[in-house]
This record gives C-alpha cells, sequence and structure tokens, in this order.
C-alpha cells in the first residue's frame, strides 16, 4: 500500500499601500537575502490563498530524489513557479525518505495584480512540507525561508511579513525577522478591489531606475504614518504615494488614474493602487458599497468586482 498523505494551508491575500525598496546599506549592494526587503504599509484580505500538498512515498527500491508537481489555479507549471519549486529544492534533501510530492496553489484573487500571491503560496508550500514531514522547523525558520524564496525570486520583499502578522499595519524594518507595527481600524469597513491586468513583480524589483522613483515618497509616507497611524491617514497617503512617483503614468495606466481620482472624489475613506499591480483597491463603509461598485463596472475592469474585509487572522493549518 502506498504511504499517501495530504494538508491544506490557508493564507490570507495582502494589498501592500506604499513602500521602501532596502536592498543596499553605504551604497553597497546586500548580498543576504535576510537583509533585503521592504518598509511600507498594508493589509491583508479576507481573500485566501489555499496551498494543498500532496505526497506518496516513492517505491523503496527506487533510489531517485524526491520531486515534485506544481499547480497553480489548475495550471501545471512546476519550476515555473519559482518561489515555490525554490522552498520544494531547498527542503527536499532534508526528507527522511524519496517522495513524490504534488503542491496545488488556488487562489481567490488573480495572480499576478498586486494581491501578495507569491507570498501566500511560499508561506503555504514551507508551513505544508514541514508540518507534513514532521522536519520540526519553528514557525520563525519558515518565515525565513519564504522571505529569503521571495527576495531571490524576486516576486516580494516584505509581503510575507504582513501576511504572517495579518490585519491592518506598518512593515517597520526590511528583511527578516519582521517587525510589524499594528494599526486599528474601524470594523464595519468593506475593501472593494478590481484589476486591470497584470504586472511582473520581477522586471519592477530588477529596475534599479524605478527604486529611485518610489525609495523617496515610500518613506516620507511611512514617516507620516507613524506619526498618525489611522486607516484614513494611510489611504490618503497611499493615494499620495501614487501620485508622487507618477507610477500610473509611468506604466501608461491614464484609465486607473481616471477610476481613482473619480473615487477618491466620493465620501469614502480612500482609494488606491495595489502595489505591485494594474489593481485598485477603495475602502469604505457600507453604506457607500453599492456606489462604489457602479462606478468600478463603468470602467470595464478586465477582472470580478471583490468585496471582502480586512483579515486579522494570519496563516492557518487544516
Amino acid at each position: 500500500m502506498s504511504e499517501r498523505k495530504k494538508i491544506i494551508i490557508k493564507v490570507p491575500h495582502r494589498i501592500t499601500g506604499f513602500f521602501e525598496i532596502l536592498d543596499t546599506k553605504n551604497g553597497i549592494k546586500l548580498e543576504n537575502p535576510e537583509k533585503i526587503g521592504s518598509r511600507g504599509a498594508g493589509f491583508t484580505l479576507s481573500a485566501m490563498g489555499t496551498t494543498k500538498i500532496i505526497s506518496e512515498r516513492i517505491g523503496k527500491k527506487n533510489r531517485d530524489p524526491s520531486s515534485c508537481e506544481i499547480y497553480i489555479n489548475g495550471s501545471q507549471v512546476n519550476k515555473e513557479a519559482e518561489t515555490t519549486y525554490y522552498i520544494f529544492d531547498y527542503l527536499k534533501s532534508f526528507l527522511p525518505k524519496p517522495y513524490f510530492i504534488k503542491i496545488v496553489h488556488n487562489f481567490d484573487l488573480p495572480v499576478g495584480c498586486g494581491y501578495g500571491a507569491s507570498g501566500s503560496g511560499a508561506l503555504g508550500t514551507i508551513y505544508g512540507l514541514n508540518h507534513l514531514f514532521g522536519l520540526k522547523l519553528s514557525d520563525f525558520e519558515c518565515g525565513r525561508i519564504a522571505h529569503i524564496a521571495e527576495v531571490i525570486n524576486k516576486t516580494g520583499l516584505g509581503t510575507v511579513c504582513g501576511q504572517l502578522s495579518a490585519g491592518l499595519g506598518i512593515v517597520a524594518a526590511p528583511g527578516y525577522p519582521c517587525k510589524y507595527e499594528y494599526i486599528k481600524f474601524p470594523k464595519n469597513i468593506h475593501v472593494i478591489c478590481t484589476s486591470f491586468g497584470e504586472i511582473s513583480t520581477k522586471e519592477f524589483l530588477s529596475n534599479q531606475s524605478l527604486h529611485a522613483i518610489v525609495n523617496e515618497p515610500g518613506r516620507e509616507a511611512l514617516r507620516k504614518l507613524k506619526i498618525d497611524p489611522d486607516i484614513k491617514n494611510f489611504m490618503r497617503l497611499s493615494w499620495n504615494f501614487v501620485k508622487e512617483t507618477k507610477i500610473l503614468e509611468i506604466l501608461h495606466l491614464f484609465k486607473i488614474r481616471d477610476l481613482l481620482e473619480d473615487l477618491n472624489k466620493k465620501q469614502i475613506i480612500g482609494a488606491s493602487l495595489n502595489q505591485l499591480g494594474k489593481s485598485i483597491f477603495a475602502i469604505c463603509k457600507k453604506k457607500r458599497v453599492d456606489e462604489i461598485k457602479e462606478i468600478l463596472e463603468s470602467y470595464q475592469t478586465v477582472n470580478k468586482i471583490y468585496c471582502l474585509k480586512i483579515e486579522e487572522k494570519g496563516l492557518r493549518i487544516l
């Protein structure tokens, strides 16, 4: 009889409002991925990334190493899922016996659109493999490996820290371990979000000229949010960050610019751009939800319109 095991991990999606990239020290490029990261602010969502891992023991006489297949939303991607594969490849030598492993990611929100899918998948993979095989890695070590995988593969810089901590808050220091400062928020608010397509996080993080554009506005936004840590201030600073960086103009996202300008004229807490993605989010009270959805529908978005909440619970093992 085959030795077959299964585990499911859920990790909330996350939106970042603004950020500053920190990958140098005294003008010298940092080499240690643990020290590389970002500072900024954002929040986790009630929408989830679900990672299911199924393992099956390879025959006792088979001396081949463990292997895996990786799926994202039903499509087989294997090594193309670079962050997930990096974690599997790192851990396979720690597995007690050779296994065939199937890693299946399913995301409630669009991938590549600024909802932290890669961070969710990274955490789901490391925690799933750790629990499935009894590797006895601490929570600290699991988070560290997920962060390193994101940095090395240029799929994220601080998302993992925000997803582990959950809620609305500030990633106050770059790299790992995380330094997270929570911001209180009213429970009767809704997050309305939608997307107009994908942005390659890897291409953005590889472009040093874009680093220079976001860093000063991101640093200043963080300074002001620490003085007044409030959700209204967070939204105001997130929108100011978008305007000051001129990211919408640089990426020729004029339709999104017009939409955000329209939304910010309404009686809502605020609206801004997901970092990084061709996606927008608006935060409002329940009585404004239908009005905001009608505005989004008028702009003919590519993806569905989602009505969500800020999630206060982080990773969960089923």
